[in-house]
């Protein structure tokens, strides 16, 4: 097989030397013991893997981990073959007609090409896409979970090529935390919740009472991006209930929380957190019972806010009794609750989950005014957090340096989106659109690049994503397996997993920096997305530019020693490249456990204020009124989901149920779904759908049964599993199941990926972020013949 050099690489462009594979030798093992194993990571942690003589993988989590996550069962599953993209591929249509939009993709079969054949078409189509519609025309698609490594990284390799070629229109934020980011910019400056919380360990030992608006989902502590070397989050929480610390659950799902934990449960109906919150903010002011030395010198917008709240700016008050019918939570209990917070230390505990969705603003930034007014910010254990329960990372503590990074240079584009809004980009060129007080236009994009995540998992109504990605001239995918998103795609490159290649794993929440040693050659003809890119850059003249002359372990060695001397004394480590690779990990030093968010923002808010622009914390953002959303007014609000989210013209209350799209227990989104985990919670093939008995009883559903999923935008087929876990009037369908549209005359998607039914809408004119956390929907029995589950078969 041919293989392009670089400009001016060395002979090891694209292959490791010995040393860099050497995992431990091993002598004669027997047939059926596996050979000693290699250092890896992952973002549901380390472990040491080895190729049994069977070809089987032999997985053993990390001894020092005191609670390694399940998810490594699906590990073996990434080798396939099944689901595998063994080779090139280009589809038929695009290869004998040409670049154009074309309605087929997705429907047309695709094409085995050599990668010699294929690299020069490619680069054609890039060089033609530029010269004759300028950079803007190329989408650089990419996402930030496709391998814990620092190097292998597919955003930071896809956004460093098409930058050495003149950039690209690019996305911002993310699917996770959309509106957060855009929020917090406005009303504590920055992303600090996010990033840099209170440890859970100072929790552990000062918080005596736990809001969880959301809860704190154990499942998704078992992942971290950037891997986890310590699983401690379910330890701590553990240990503050034993300490005699209290808490309360605010969840449609009982599960949102550890039954260890014993919390009290109030389920109230999806969506209307904010409206729950706006009532505990009356009951405090109306009493006295705020803290008005905290919210006068503090924060920005006090008095703005609690005339809302009182109902003095002519809007109805928002007591305990207003919020009862909106939220169904008793009125009484509200009032009760609001009482116990001031008796307490509270922490107020902001899942990703309640800015997910429609006015996603509104509940993290209500649940920011109740922290202010019980006036604990700044003090041990209590305040406010933004995604307890989120990943193992957040409140695992964090490092005071950064981690080694490949440098993505420099993009001359100016033009982006909020992610969310890929669909609108590809559908809509020409429009313009609002996003945090600007306007924007849509660039007519021609090319779309996309190297590392699915948008078939993360993205909303997939039927229209379809039509979305039938406009461009062509799309460009590099795919380990064939999903949804390669069979989208006009040229399809093989790119190999994690565990065929070499690379660095370390997160900024974590004590380890992991050698991650290559545990098998690649699969088929597969490459990592370095050597594709390397030799696409080579045929368009900007080898050297992108490569600088390296291969993997070129950069793998740069990249250490470069961090590694640009560390201050205290934390650098003893460990030259070569000690650190055949060490398989360094410890790291000095994780800050022990901190307190806004502790001395508390002390002296005039000598350490917060990055606004009254440097308090701003209830009432004159910027954000400025901008006269009315989708996201200046100040915490309710306002009610849009109504035709549950109806439609015809039938008034067709969607009757709220359907929860959570983050599924057994894989980490969409990855691995093929795994012996994530396959062993599969019900008659599809993903399970959790109902309340009630809600099944009435529409004759049965424990086990098949039922489709309809909204206004499309269905889906799931799997009935009866449980009281969730508030009756809801169902719960968790994301990643493989789209799989091959019986459309049945329902959109007969795997059970919720994004066949949820609709693809931004929270707000400000953050436009992701809402498909909850949809309005209706379930029904399913007695016709089931077609077969197509998500993971080749012959597609």
């Amino acid at each position: 097989m041919s293989r392009a050099a670089s400009n001016g690489a060395d002979d090891t462009a694209h292959d490791g030397d010995d040393t860099a594979h050497d995992g431990g030798g091993t002598t004669g093992p027997r047939p059926d013991v596996a050979p000693p194993g290699r250092p890896h990571s992952s973002h549901w942690g380390a472990f040491e893997a080895a190729v049994r003589p069977d070809g089987g993988l032999e997985i053993t989590p990390d001894p020092r981990d005191p609670h390694p996550a399940a998810l490594l069962r699906n590990v073996p599953a990434a080798l396939g073959p099944r689901d595998r993209v063994l080779t090139p591929h280009v589809r038929r249509g695009w290869l004998e007609h040409g670049p154009g939009p074309d309605p087929a993709r997705g429907a047309d079969e695709h094409v085995p090409v050599p990668w010699d054949e294929v690299i020069p078409l490619l680069a054609r189509e890039l060089d033609r896409v530029r010269t004759t519609h300028s950079n803007r025309a190329i989408f650089g698609g990419s996402y930030g979970w496709g391998s814990a490594g620092r190097f292998h990284h597919a955003q930071s390799q896809i956004h460093r090529f098409l930058n050495c070629l003149g950039g690209y229109t690019r996305s911002v934020n993310s699917y996770s935390l959309g509106a957060a980011t855009t929020l917090l910019r406005h009303v504590v400056g920055d992303d600090a919740p996010i990033s840099n919380p209170t440890p859970l360990s100072v929790l552990a030992e000062h918080t005596g009472l736990f809001l969880c608006f959301g809860g704190m989902p154990a499942k998704n502590t078992q992942v971290n991006a950037g891997g986890i070397s310590r699983h401690r989050a379910a330890g701590l929480l553990r240990a503050a209930r034993g300490r005699g610390a209290r808490f309360i659950l605010v969840s449609p799902l009982r599960d949102d929380l550890a039954a260890e934990l014993d919390a009290e449960w109030l389920a109230p109906v999806p969506g209307t957190d904010t409206a729950l919150m706006l009532a505990l903010c009356h009951v405090l002011i109306e009493e006295g019972r705020y803290d008005a030395d905290f919210c006068q010198r503090h924060c920005a917008g006090f008095d703005t806010f609690a005339r809302h709240v009182l109902g003095h700016d002519g809007t109805a008050a928002k007591t305990p009794r207003w919020a009862e019918p909106v939220c169904g939570i008793p009125a009484a209990r509200i009032a009760a609750l609001a009482r116990e917070l001031t008796e307490h230390r509270t922490m107020v505990s902001l899942s990703w989950s309640l800015q997910r969705a429609h006015r996603g603003e509104q509940p993290l930034w209500a649940g920011i005014a109740l922290a202010c007014l019980l006036g604990q910010i700044g003090l041990p254990g209590g305040g406010f957090g933004h995604g307890y329960g989120a990943t193992g990372g957040t409140g695992a503590g964090t490092l005071p340096y950064k981690l080694p990074t490949l440098d993505q240079g420099t993009n001359p584009v100016p033009d982006f989106i909020p992610v969310a809004r890929i669909a609108d980009l590809l559908l809509h060129p020409g429009e313009e659109f609002d996003y945090d007080g600007g306007r924007h236009t849509y660039p007519d994009i021609r090319l779309v690049h996309w190297a590392g995540g699915n948008p078939f998992h993360h993205h909303q109504d997939l039927g229209r994503l379809r039509r979305a990605f039938a406009r461009p001239d062509t799309v460009v995918v590099h795919e380990p397996h064939w999903t949804a998103t390669a069979r989208h795609a006009d040229i399809v490159l093989p790119a190999t997993t994690t565990l065929e290649r070499d690379d660095i794993g370390g997160a900024k929440q974590d004590t380890a920096l992991i050698a991650m040693h290559r545990v098998t050659d690649p699969v088929g003809e597969a490459r990592d997305d370095y050597r594709i890119l390397s030799d696409l850059a080579t045929e368009l003249g900007i080898g050297h530019a992108f490569t600088r002359g390296r291969g993997t372990n070129g950069w793998l060695e740069h990249l250490y020693e470069t961090w590694r001397q640009g560390l201050p004394s205290a934390y650098t480590p003893e460990e030259d490249f070569k000690t650190f690779w055949r060490a398989g990990r360094i410890p790291l030093r000095a994780l800050r456990e022990q901190r307190t968010l806004y502790a001395d923002f508390r002390t002296d808010p005039d000598t350490a204020p917060l990055p606004t622009p009254s440097g308090r914390i701003e209830l009432y953002s004159a910027t954000i009124a400025s901008y006269g959303y009315d989708d996201c007014p200046g100040h915490p609000t309710w306002l009610p989901p849009e109504q035709h989210d549950a109806d439609d013209a015809d039938d008034p209350g067709a969607y009757p149920l709220h359907m929860v799209a959570n983050n599924p227990p057994t894989r980490l989104h969409s990855q691995l779904d093929q795994g012996e985990l994530s396959a062993s919670s599969k019900v008659r093939g599809r993903e399970p759908v959790r109902m309340h008995p009630d809600d099944a009883a009435a529409r004759g559903v049965r424990d086990g049964d098949v039922v489709r999923i309809r909204s206004t935008v499309g269905s889906c087929l799931a799997g009935a599993v009866l449980s009281d876990a969730v508030r009756p009037g809801v169902v719960q369908l968790a994301t990643g199941a493989w789209f799989d549209p091959s019986a459309p005359e049945v329902a959109t998607c007969v795997h059970g990926n919720p994004n066949a039914v949820t609709r693809d809408i931004g929270t707000s004119r400000l953050a436009q972020g992701c809402t498909g956390q909850l949809a309005r929907v209706e379930v029904e029995r399913y007695d016709g013949p089931l077609p077969a589950v197509r998500a993971h078969n080749l012959s597609h």
